[in-house]
């Protein structure tokens, strides 16, 4: 893989790991709509931690007051003492069933990449959730709107587990995420902030998995395009979430209802005919 298929594909995860649009999806279908090389597990795994990293320095201050609240809370042995600590805990619980699903169906969730008609598909299931988020915003009056650190054991479990749906290429983690916690009371922006906050361990799992598979002599001789990677999807990832945050305070989610909707049928076409 060239460079500059390199940096395009850290484009492509670092702007689809935080809009709602599906970053497995257009991992899988784009690089063969464009007749590019196959980008390869080991380097997706790269372009994960350039998005890790990107989401690490945009909240940082929230993540480190989470942690000191949650190392504080262990020291005093009232682990659940303040909200910021609940918060850790609860990000931890969130990230539970997507790694149980990760490790026990591993196997299954690998098939289906193999797959592009499976991707396309699942980016008409990425709109179906993301218009039924928009629904449920839409019948809540603002004041009824929970705050991130309102959410309880059951609002982290729930949105967790739509997290899980995600391990299928083409369902959106940022896209699932939101759609549960918009029906658990949250308003846009701070279901996206949970969505980001709780996608630290899955992202940072997701790529640490493929990492620890990845050979010392292909690191060595692709370390230029992992590098190009890195950066393309680190930076990428840290002015989508600004843009995401920005754009919800204003607007719905329905351009990317649209988005996926028209993206998932034209790519679920190509792969029936199979041009990709």
């Amino acid at each position: 893989m060239s460079i500059l298929e390199a940096i395009f594909i850290g484009i492509v995860q670092g702007a689809t790991e935080f809009l709602p649009i599906s970053s497995s999806g257009h991992t899988i279908l784009l690089p063969m709509l464009l007749d590019m090389s196959n980008p390869g597990l080991s380097l997706i795994a790269i372009a994960h931690q350039g998005t890790l990293l990107a989401v690490l320095v945009y909240f940082f201050r929230d993540l480190w007051d989470v942690l000191v609240a949650v190392l504080d809370g262990l020291r005093r042995g009232e682990p659940l003492g303040t909200r910021d600590a609940r918060l850790g805990w609860y990000i931890v619980l969130g990230s539970v069933p997507a790694a149980l699903a990760g490790l026990l169906l591993g196997d299954l969730f690998e098939s289906i990449f193999a797959r592009p008609v499976f991707a396309a598909g699942f980016l008409l299931v990425t709109a179906l959730l993301l218009y039924a988020g928009e629904r449920l915003v839409r019948r809540r009056h603002q004041s009824q709107h929970k705050r991130i650190r309102e959410l309880g054991a059951v609002d982290a479990l729930l949105v967790g587990t739509f997290q899980m749906f995600a391990l299928f290429p083409g369902i959106s983690r940022s896209g699932s995420t939101i759609t549960a916690a918009l029906w658990r009371g949250l308003d846009r922006e701070t279901a996206a902030r949970f969505s980001f906050l709780l996608g630290v361990p899955a992202i940072l799992g997701a790529g640490m998995m493929e990492l620890f598979k990845l050979e010392p002599a292909t690191l060595d001789s692709q370390l230029p395009v992992f590098i190009a990677t890195f950066i393309a999807a680190a930076l990428t990832g840290y002015l989508c979430i600004h843009f995401l945050l920005t754009w919800l305070k204003q607007h719905s989610l329905y351009v990317f209802v649209a988005y996926c909707a028209v993206a998932g049928s034209v790519y679920l076409l190509l792969a029936l005919v199979g041009w990709v």
